[in-house]
């Protein structure tokens, strides 16, 4: 399946907004798209992606039903954001899903995922997600990307399937169908180009209680966590920091037991 020399970091952007339905619905829909490009620009960037050169499209995962009425075709909102596709991305259901998936690394640099809501993610494509959890977290650790948006069950169109099973170490919850008022940006955040008007004035739909060791990029006016994302080497135990970070650790331990070894003398 994968094709590419490994490098030592995936890249990840989880959120529980549903910017899919509202780049193209919606009362923010400029901030939806934002979004939608920072995290694809994020997880697909070639100086981490080592796939992108050779398979610059993303795999879009969205089932084909008739959307609820209070969802929409998610595909629409990748496609208001700039993407075409057949050019930058390919939308697959649960019926070609497997298939898509063994092209990871060869014919896709990254996957993206729609919500559940209000996008049209459905069991049928997440079950096989989550079944495939192994070869997903081998692409990520071999340069791949992954962007998912929100999972939260609200109209019942992923009952029975654990949210983001795919990523073990995530956990997920669904307090409120949320107005986005009062929700800002991390420092970190910032660094990946959103801005706080670009998280308000739609609705999110999952806030993270476990992060697994990525970092936070937003957060709700209660201070709860609405987006993650990080390069790292991925374990079904979590994140585990690349080794220059684990270098820089273990340099600092070390000059802390030296000074205190040296004011013993």
């Amino acid at each position: 399946m994968l094709a590419s020399s490994p490098v030592w970091a995936g890249s990840i952007f989880l959120t529980g907004h549903d910017p899919d339905y509202h780049a193209s619905l919606g009362g923010n829909s400029v901030g939806a798209q934002h979004i939608i490009q920072k995290a694809i620009a994020y997880v697909q960037d070639p100086g981490f992606n080592s796939f992108v050169a050779s398979a610059p499209k993303f795999l879009f995962v969205e089932s084909n039903i008739i959307p609820p009425p209070s969802n929409s075709v998610g595909k629409n909102g990748i496609v208001a954001s700039g993407y075409v596709e057949g050019t930058d991305f390919d939308q697959v259901n649960a019926a070609g899903l497997n298939a898509a998936l063994n092209l990871l690394g060869t014919g896709y640099s990254a996957i993206v995922v729609a919500s559940d809501h209000g996008g049209i993610l459905t069991s049928a494509e997440l079950n096989i997600l989550n079944a495939r959890s192994a070869d997903i977290i081998s692409f990520l650790n071999n340069g791949g990307g992954l962007f998912a948006m929100a999972e939260s069950d609200a109209v019942g169109l992923i009952t029975g399937s654990t949210p983001f099973g795919y990523l073990p170490f995530i956990v997920s919850s669904s307090p409120l169908q949320q107005s986005e008022v009062g929700n800002s940006v991390t420092a970190f955040g910032a660094s990946l180009g959103l801005v706080d008007t670009d998280v308000n004035g739609n609705f999110s739909h999952n806030v993270f209680t476990a992060t697994g060791g990525l970092s936070v990029v937003n957060i709700n006016s209660a201070g709860e966590t609405l987006s993650v994302a990080g390069r790292s080497q991925i374990t079904p135990g979590g994140a585990v920091p690349e080794p220059s970070t684990m270098g820089l650790f273990a340099a600092a331990c070390g000059l802390l037991i030296w000074a205190r070894q040296r004011r013993a003398r």
